[in-house]
C-alpha cells in the first residue's frame, strides 16, 4: 500500500483588511499611536513648493503625515481602505478645523483619472504586499501622477534590530498587521526605476523614542503600569543625540543604520 506522505505547506501569513480595522478601531486616541515625526514634510519641503499642489495620500492611516501639507498650503486626498482609519481622520480634520478629502478606496485600483496629482505617497504600506501586489500599487501610484509630478516611497530598512524582532514575531502570529516585509535602499531603487520613474533623492529616518523604550513601555502596559509615549527629556543629552542625528543624517550612513527610509522619484 502506497502512503501519501505529502504535507501541506503551512498559509503564508498576509496582512489583511481585517487586521487595519482591529488596528484603527483600537487606536482611536490618536496622541498614543507613535507620529512619524514628520519626516514626509521635512523631506518634501526640502524639494518642492507645496503651495497649489495636488497630493494623494495612499493608505492614509491616521492621516498625519498629510495635515501638515495642508498647513502648507497643499490640497490634500487621504486613501485608505479600512473605515476605521477614515473615521479618525475625519475626525482629527474637524477637531483641528482642517480641510481635507478622506477617500475609502482600494490602492490597487485608485479612483482617480491619470495624472491627477503632483504628488503621491506613501509611508507604512508597500512593505505589507508581496513582491507582485507591491509592483501593481506602485503602477498605480504613478498612473495618477503629472508628468513630472512627485512620487515618495517611506518603508523599513533592512538592516535594523527591528527586523529580527518583526519576523520573529510574525512567525509567532503575534505581528499587529499579520505581515510584513522589509527593503534596502538599493532595493527600492531598482523597483521604482523598473516603473520608469526616476529617483533623485533619498533618506533615512531613526526611532524616536528609542527602540528599547518603546517595547518597555507597551511590556509594562501589560502590567497595569503606563509610562509616557516619550520619556522624560534630559536636556543636555537630548540635545546632544538631536546633533549627531542631524550630522548624520547628511552621510550615506543613515540610509544603512535608520529604521526606516525612502527614496523620492520623478515622473518623466
Amino acid at each position: 500500500m502506497k502512503i501519501d506522505q505529502t504535507v501541506a505547506a503551512p498559509a503564508q501569513r498576509e496582512s489583511t483588511k481585517s487586521h487595519w480595522e482591529d488596528f484603527w478601531a483600537n487606536k482611536r486616541e490618536v496622541h498614543e499611536v507613535y507620529s512619524n515625526d514628520n519626516r514626509v514634510l521635512r523631506n518634501l519641503v526640502k524639494l518642492t513648493d507645496l503651495r497649489g499642489k495636488r497630493v494623494l495620500e495612499v493608505g492614509a492611516g491616521t492621516g498625519r503625515d498629510s495635515f501638515g501639507l495642508v498647513e502648507r498650503g497643499a490640497t490634500v486626498f487621504m486613501l485608505d481602505y479600512a473605515a476605521s482609519s477614515l473615521k479618525i481622520i475625519k475626525d482629527i480634520s474637524t477637531e483641528e478645523k482642517i480641510e481635507v478629502s478622506p477617500v475609502g478606496g482600494n490602492a490597487f485600483s485608485l479612483p482617480f483619472p491619470d495624472g491627477a496629482f503632483d504628488i503621491v505617497f506613501h509611508q507604512g504600506l508597500l512593505e505589507h504586499f508581496r513582491e507582485k501586489e507591491a509592483l501593481n500599487l506602485l503602477k498605480e501610484n504613478v498612473r495618477v501622477l503629472k508628468k513630472g509630478g512627485i512620487l515618495l516611497v517611506d518603508v523599513p530598512q533592512r538592516y535594523h534590530v527591528y527586523t529580527l524582532m518583526k519576523h520573529i514575531l510574525i512567525g509567532l502570529d503575534k505581528w499587529f498587521a499579520g505581515w510584513e516585509r522589509e527593503f534596502s535602499i538599493p532595493e527600492l531603487d531598482k523597483l521604482l526605476r523598473s516603473l520608469g520613474v526616476e529617483p533623485f533623492y533619498r533618506y533615512g529616518e531613526w526611532m524616536y523614542p528609542s527602540l528599547f523604550y518603546r517595547v518597555v513601555r507597551e511590556g509594562m502596559i501589560k502590567f497595569g503600569v503606563k509610562l509616557p509615549l516619550n520619556p522624560t527629556p534630559i536636556k543636555p543629552l537630548t540635545n546632544l543625540r538631536k546633533a549627531i542625528r542631524d550630522s548624520l543624517r547628511r552621510t550615506r550612513i543613515v540610509l544603512y543604520t535608520s529604521l526606516s527610509c525612502g527614496i523620492v522619484s520623478r515622473k518623466p
